[in-house]
Parts: C-alpha cells; sequence; structure tokens
C-alpha cells in the first residue's frame, strides 16, 4: 500500500497545482501513468438525479450542455451509485472499470475507465483515486462553473437559478449518527420550497419550507426564509429564536407573504430531538415496520402576526427510526395518488438517497412529469451515538 499512498500523494499535489477546471485532467494523467488507463471519464449526476453527464478528459474545453448525457436507470453507472461498489464491465482487449466518486455520502458521479489489466490490487487503487477525485472535486467548484455546467441537463429559470442556491451544495450526507437525504422537484413556475441542513459538534440541524405564490416572488421569499434561519443558527440562537428571526424577516421584508416550514435539531448524543412547527405537515416516522403521522401541534405560518413565541416540541426519535419531512407537493391534487406512508414502508430496506429519488419520481410521474407545486423531501435515518465512528453503520458510503 505504500506505493498507493505515495500515487495519491503526487495525484493531489498535481491536483493543487493544476487549474480548478482540469481536475479531471490531473486523475487521467495520474491513472494513465500508474495503470495505462484509456478512456478516461468522469460522470456527473444531474441536478434531479435522472442522468449522468459525461465530461471527458481536456475537460477545459467542455461545458455540461455539449457532453453526452446518459439516462441513469438500468445502466452501469446506476447500479454503482446504488451499491457504492466498483463495478467492472464485460471483458473484452481493455476492461472497462467504474467507481463511484462519494464525499460524505453525497453521490457526485462516477469515474470511468478502460485498463488493459485489472487486478485486485489495481481496483483498490483506482477506488482510492475515485475517493480523492470528490475531496478534488469539492474543493475545485467552488473556483469554476465547469462543474455546474455538468449538474444541468436542461436550462434553469431566473426563480430556479435562485431556489438552486439556496439549497445545500450536497444533497446527501452521512455521520456516524445518521444518514441523510434531500430532493426537490420544482414546479414549472418555481414555488418557493426549500431544504436545509447543517452539523456541528453536537447537533444536526434541519429545515423545510414552502413559501406561498410562485416563480421569481416566491424565491425571494424563500432566500428570506433561507438566510434568516441560518443566519440565527449561525449565530448559535435557540430553535425559538431561530423561528422568531425567521418569522420577523417574512413580516419586515415580505410583502404580506408567508410560508409554512419545520425548524429541527438533533443532539448527537442521542439526548433528545426538538422541533418548530410552523403550520407544516406533520412528517412520517418508519418505526419497527410501521409508518406513522407525528401528530405534533401547529403553529401559524412565518409571516403572520402570532399572539407568542413559537413552540419549542420535544420529537420522539430513537436509534433505528426513519423520519421524513416533506413539503404539500408531495401530496397536492396531482400527486394525491401517492400514497407516500406505504412507499416509504417498501423501500425500508432503502438508503435515504434512494428512497428520496424513488418518492420523488412517483409524485413526477403522478403529475405527468409537468408538477403544479414544488414538491420536497428529506429523509433522515437516525443510527444513534455510535463511537466507533461511521463506517460502523452496514452499507455506509466512502
Amino acid at each position: 500500500m505504500a506505493n498507493n499512498r505515495i500515487g495519491l500523494a503526487e495525484l493531489l499535489a498535481a491536483a493543487e497545482d493544476a487549474a480548478p477546471v482540469a481536475s479531471l485532467d490531473t486523475v487521467a494523467d495520474n491513472l494513465r501513468d500508474r495503470f495505462g488507463a484509456q478512456y478516461v471519464s468522469f460522470l456527473f449526476v444531474d441536478v434531479v438525479g435522472r442522468r449522468v453527464v459525461r465530461v471527458s478528459e481536456e475537460a477545459a474545453s467542455q461545458q455540461g450542455r455539449r457532453a453526452d448525457q446518459i439516462p441513469l436507470a438500468g445502466s452501469i453507472y446506476d447500479k454503482v451509485l446504488r451499491t457504492q461498489k466498483l463495478v467492472q464491465g464485460p471483458d473484452g482487449d481493455v476492461q472497462q472499470v467504474v467507481a463511484p466518486v462519494t464525499n460524505r455520502g453525497d453521490t457526485i458521479g462516477v469515474l470511468e475507465l478502460f485498463l488493459p489489466q485489472s487486478t485486485q490490487e489495481v481496483l483498490e487503487q483506482v477506488e482510492e483515486v475515485a475517493h480523492a477525485l470528490a475531496y478534488i472535486i469539492v474543493t475545485d467548484r467552488r473556483f469554476t462553473d465547469l462543474y455546474h455546467w455538468g449538474e444541468r441537463t436542461t436550462a434553469l429559470s431566473l426563480a430556479a437559478e435562485i431556489q438552486r442556491q439556496l439549497l445545500p451544495s450536497a444533497a446527501s450526507c452521512e455521520a456516524a449518527e445518521f444518514a441523510l437525504a434531500c430532493a426537490l422537484v420544482p414546479a414549472d413556475t418555481i414555488a418557493g420550497d426549500t431544504y436545509d441542513y447543517s452539523l456541528d459538534h453536537a447537533t444536526l440541524h434541519l429545515a423545510v419550507t414552502d413559501a406561498m405564490g410562485h416563480d421569481v416572488d416566491a424565491s425571494l421569499i424563500a432566500s428570506l426564509l433561507v438566510n434568516a434561519s441560518r443566519g440565527a443558527r449561525r449565530a448559535e440562537k435557540d430553535l425559538a429564536e431561530q423561528a422568531r428571526q425567521t418569522n420577523q424577516a417574512l413580516l419586515d421584508h415580505g410583502r404580506g407573504a408567508f410560508a409554512t416550514g419545520q425548524l429541527l435539531r438533533i443532539a448527537l448524543n442521542g439526548s433528545g430531538a426538538q422541533l418548530v412547527n410552523a403550520g407544516h405537515p406533520w412528517p412520517l416516522r418508519l418505526r419497527d415496520g410501521t409508518v406513522d403521522e407525528i401528530r405534533l401541534d401547529a403553529d401559524l405560518p412565518f409571516g403572520v402576526h402570532a399572539p407568542g413565541r413559537y413552540r419549542v416540541q420535544n420529537l420522539d426519535l430513537a436509534p433505528g427510526d426513519r423520519l421524513v419531512l416533506y413539503t404539500d407537493g408531495m401530496q397536492e391534487r396531482q400527486a394525491e395518488s401517492v400514497d407516500l406512508p406505504d412507499m416509504i414502508h417498501n423501500t425500508a430496506g432503502e438508503h435515504p438517497r434512494e428512497v428520496v429519488q424513488t418518492l420523488t419520481q412517483a409524485v413526477t410521474d403522478a403529475c405527468h412529469g409537468h408538477p403544479a407545486d414544488d414538491a420536497t423531501i428529506v429523509c433522515l435515518d437516525w443510527h444513534g451515538p455510535q463511537p466507533a465512528g461511521r463506517h460502523a453503520q452496514a452499507g455506509a458510503d466512502k
């Protein structure tokens, strides 16, 4: 393994020395020099998780809209992303190898290459290179639009652009205590949904909001919600004050608009979870094979003058539970045929990444590809305190 470590050190040093748009070229050179690799490509998962977009060598001269777009369902790439394991293609003069490019549970895409020979040692080192590529991309995408091009298979409206920038840069996250995945299917005219999460030393913070209206107006209201909530959270305010500041932002600047939402804080040491419910649909919880609504009290939506403080309620969450938050677009008129509790029950064995994709695809299909309202879902698997670390959990990813 010493040679492997040397190779990775050289790779990371070369990536640091190269331009941010040249990450794939750097990786391709490394794989070619070490293993004689050919036809090295990186394939992004697009923003809705339905396609992968190929970026081949000489990536700096490419844009996602010019690259190959490949349906994900049933492909070798889908298998790699679902299993989070390297997969080899059919035997030939050279061997196709596809490895997951994943960072803390967030599936960025896959690395594809062809090798003249593929011993177990070589395959293990290719997996390490793919893992390193995930960290390189996470770093480099701060400096270039290349990775935004790669994620987009359709043009975004101004409202959609605002909405996308409000979301966390990673739609999935894993830690020792939990696995989390989120998805948002926008309406044809953006309806102002958002989700948010953050992790600190002691707490997992979650939020889901649904602003009134459509198009740019809804996106601007969503921007007020998200930034007020984040500002209070980052100032280390308690949950009631975070809700108060979020509400006040809409009262001061929302021009009469309102929004429903939920704010949650979950202690990583297992000591408890708390929730503020601002007029939002009740969460669903899968426990011991049964899906139930968690019927907590609901306060008035954000943006409405309320007589008192938002109530901070205890949320019953035990290790092994799956918690699902969603906006009403998941059950609006077109999508009311989608039985969320039944689908959550039937996908109990799937990773949260697969659950949110399955549920949002069902809603999209029910709406014939044109939902009238944004549909957002957050799926949390709560493991509880795990002193052995993240990889102690079965199925944990890189």
